[in-house]
């Protein structure tokens, strides 16, 4: 089989997905149709429509785009059909039904930003460096029923550095992925569209340690002083710099009074914690927080209303700061 001779259908929406749709692109892959989400309101009075990355990416090099609504409407389903996909590409995209990933005469295939079976799930970066852990990487895996347990093609492995956060993981992933995209095609042209998969089972020695990748909602976010410094920094790159992991910073004295304060960036000590956890410390224009054991050093923060800035800066422009704790 020839490149030329694969017909392929990209389904994404966020900038991640954008660099296979350019890898596809650059390495001369046959893309036929791209499918991503409708576009969405935005402004003021949610009366301007933005279109997504993927779109953005999908007009400027010729391609036909399809939006639909609802994944099982008849109209997109015949849309589909028509185009005759022998392969479906999905990154970063919403939930398929069976007659979609069914289609394609050699199935579809998605690009997963984790080492599956482990962070299954919406959020697999943000869960991976919230949780410690020191490596990641990214699978293809053809799609079936559920969610992020299909037969696993080819993995590739990234290491996590102890500060980076989510922003440096995600870039990393993104290219790495679409490297991954790119292989997995060639192994089914080469191999005229069949290509050897695996079970996830076979990857999997205990269920119970299967770590889970939910969508982050804004609670999922606030900072929990009760921990440890280093579940709490992990927990702050985890989220940075979106959504962001976030507290309440109130004054001592008046505890009605309160701010929200998102922290993009912290520094684990060897301080040991000296108050209850919260409790803030400054130390030669250095802030700390008591935590369950050490004190954390906070770095970068943004305090509701204000820009982003430096935690030295904040002390600056906030006096009796050790009046406050954070909840």
């Amino acid at each position: 089989m020839e490149k030329k001779d694969l017909r392929i259908i990209f389904m994404g929406t966020p900038e991640f997905a954008v660099a296979t749709l350019q890898s596809l692109l650059d390495n001369d892959y046959n893309v036929v149709a791209v499918v991503t989400q409708p576009d969405k309101p935005v402004g003021r009075h949610a009366n301007v429509l933005q279109p997504s990355p993927v779109k953005k990416l999908a007009l400027a090099n010729g391609l036909p785009v399809l939006q639909p609504e609802k994944m099982k409407d008849e109209v997109f389903l015949q849309q589909l059909r028509d185009y005759s996909a022998d392969i479906q590409v999905v990154v970063a995209f919403r939930m398929l039904p069976e007659v979609v990933w069914s289609m394609p005469r050699f199935g579809t295939f998605n690009v997963h930003a984790a080492l599956l079976p482990q962070y299954r799930g919406a959020a697999p970066i943000n869960w991976a460096v919230i949780n410690g852990e020191t490596e990641t990487g990214v699978t293809t895996f053809f799609l079936d029923h559920d969610i992020d347990t299909g037969r696993i093609i080819l993995q590739h492995k990234m290491p996590i550095p102890d500060d980076a956060d989510v922003e440096y993981v995600y870039d990393g992933l993104m290219n790495l992925g679409a490297n991954a995209a790119i292989e997995t095609l060639e192994r089914i042209v080469e191999n005229d569209g069949f290509i050897e998969s695996m079970p996830q089972e076979q990857f999997i020695a205990d269920e119970t340690k299967l770590n889970q990748a939910p969508k982050i909602f804004k609670d999922t976010c606030r900072i929990d002083w009760n921990q440890t410094s280093k579940n709490i920094y992990d927990f702050i790159r985890g989220l940075s710099p979106y959504p962001g992991s976030w507290t309440t910073l109130y004054e001592i004295d008046n505890s009605n009074k309160t701010q929200v304060l998102k922290i993009f960036k912290g520094l684990k000590t060897t301080r040991p914690s000296t108050s209850k956890a919260g409790s803030l410390v400054v130390d030669k224009n250095h802030l700390y927080v008591n935590t369950a054991d050490c004190q954390l050093e906070l770095i970068e923060i943004q305090l509701s209303g204000k820009k982003r800035m430096s935690a030295r800066d904040f002390l600056n422009g906030f006096k009796n700061i050790e009046t406050y704790e954070l909840q």
